[in-house]
């Protein structure tokens, strides 16, 4: 009896130590974009700082919107910090019990720090949560990483405020009323009452084969928003929005050194801390790599020193291919320009580890992307055959977001094999382009939102016939 109290003493300790890393982990990613912020003013010489946040936080910002052209690096990086400061005080504040799913909702708010999210529209669709909760008096520490998926809806906000119901945006003036200003408010409120009970039936219907669990309820919940406030109420739909910034555009690889030291940077102090948080031992990082992904935590099964290993290993692949890609267009004159590390390019490297520590790892994310690649491939033979032009390349914009989140579709290929996870990244890759125009590019979470729509399709078939998956549950 007293060895079994023990052991569930030490198993206390041991998840209290590592909400104690979570959350510190966290804010050290805050305070890492906050004193990077000023240094980015210093590389850019992009002195109107102030000017810049202003504009980030009062524009529509739809998908894609690149903070770094609309508001400069440094702006950016502010802004991100800003809402990340924000997550931690909600996170210590709220008393969670900060895990994996926590972890991940924080790392989605900073990814879309950089394109689509502002201190200003995150707030109505994350109260929205916390006044659901009250209502229908559910604890608010058991839904915040809701609150925190709920605000991929944050465009939405801005576009009601600066766009939707003043008529016109104009760059140059600010305009804001009340209306628009109540039914920003009044919709996220109404957000935070679908979002939560909408969760547990949209992931029942992927049976959590896409970790972007949240990305297929309210990318189905922008579909009904965009369509009523246009097509519904007979509202021409407003036209892309043109971002005047020659300087930036003029780059190549817009801030290609800045952001490769940024990250080389990040990656590396989360390795050394890992590595001398675990005892200088790396061993149970290939046992991590030896799980198929499927509903597991692995702060909980491995620790959070070990899950700071994976991003650093991780966030290097990432950020190996995209310098690999940015240089095709280069190495291949025949194919379209793609971008460089753009506002939503950087973004979505922290939305590609968002599930770092819930299930995704180099191993089991690696066939997504040689589904892309495959599709990628199959375009370029028939485009060359036929004499088309070629339409895109790997680091065109959407393509490089749609890769991010389709890593989410890595269960697949740690259950069902690699050969399976190549067919997921090449179905997903298939209508990436798409979906953003169903929700009017109101959902940052559309990435997630296409892995849904995958997972879907790709499931039924694999019961049809009868495929039946090579590796247990992780346990």
């Amino acid at each position: 009896m007293n060895l079994a109290a023990e052991s569930v003493s030490l198993a206390d300790k041991r998840h209290a130590m590592t909400e104690r890393q979570i959350r510190a982990y966290a804010l050290f990613v805050s305070l890492f974009f906050l004193v990077a912020s000023p240094i980015a003013v210093l590389y850019t010489k992009e002195w109107d700082f102030f000017d810049n946040l202003f504009r980030i936080i009062t524009s529509p910002c739809p998908l894609v919107t690149d903070y770094f052209a609309l508001g400069g690096l440094g702006s950016t990086l502010f802004n991100t910090a800003l809402c990340g400061l924000f997550a931690n005080l909600v996170i210590y504040v709220s008393r969670v019990h900060a895990n994996a799913t926590t972890l991940a909702g924080y790392l989605l708010i900073v990814a879309h720090g950089f394109y689509g999210l502002n201190f200003l529209n995150m707030w109505p669709p994350f109260v929205g949560v916390l006044f659901y909760c009250l209502v229908m008096k559910k604890k608010v520490a058991e839904n915040i990483h809701i609150a925190f998926f709920a605000t991929a809806l944050a465009p939405f906000v801005s576009e009601v405020i600066f766009r939707y119901s003043v008529g016109k945006f104009d760059p140059e003036v600010t305009q804001i009323n009340f209306i628009g200003i109540t039914i920003a408010i009044v919709c996220g409120i109404t957000v935070g009452f679908v979002v939560l009970p909408l969760l547990p039936g949209t992931t029942a219907m992927h049976r959590g084969y896409n970790l972007y669990k949240a990305g297929l309820a309210i990318g189905i919940l922008g579909i009904f928003i965009y369509a009523f406030m246009y097509n519904t109420l007979g509202i021409d739909a407003p036209a892309t929005m043109v971002i005047e910034n020659p300087e930036y555009y003029a780059m190549p690889y817009a801030y290609r050194g800045f952001m490769n030291v940024f990250f080389a940077v990040l990656f590396a102090l989360n390795f050394i801390c890992g590595f001398f948080m675990n005892k200088r031992r790396i061993g149970d990082y290939k046992k991590l790599l030896k799980c198929t992904g499927y509903g597991i935590d692995f702060t909980d099964k491995f620790g959070m020193p070990i899950c700071m290993i994976n991003i650093a290993l991780y966030g290097f692949a990432i950020l190996a291919y995209l310098n690999l890609i940015f240089i095709l267009p280069e190495i291949f004159p025949m194919l379209p320009d793609g971008v460089g590390f753009t506002g939503a390019t950087v973004g979505v490297v922290f939305a590609a580890l968002t599930f770092a520590s819930d299930g995704q790892h180099p191993k089991n994310v690696f066939p997504i992307v040689v589904g892309y690649a495959l599709l990628w491939a199959v375009v370029l033979v028939i485009c060359l055959i036929s004499g088309l032009d070629i339409p895109w390349t790997l680091s065109t914009q959407s393509y490089i977001n749609g890769l991010a989140f389709a890593t989410g579709l890595c269960p697949f290929a740690g259950k069902y094999g690699f050969k399976y996870g190549v067919i997921a990244g090449f179905l997903s890759a298939t209508i990436c382009t798409v979906t953003a125009g169903m929700h009017g590019g109101f959902v940052l979470y559309n990435g997630g939102f296409t892995a849904g729509l995958t997972a879907l399709v790709l499931i039924p078939l694999l019961d049809f016939y009868e495929v039946k998956p090579k590796r247990d549950d992780d346990v």
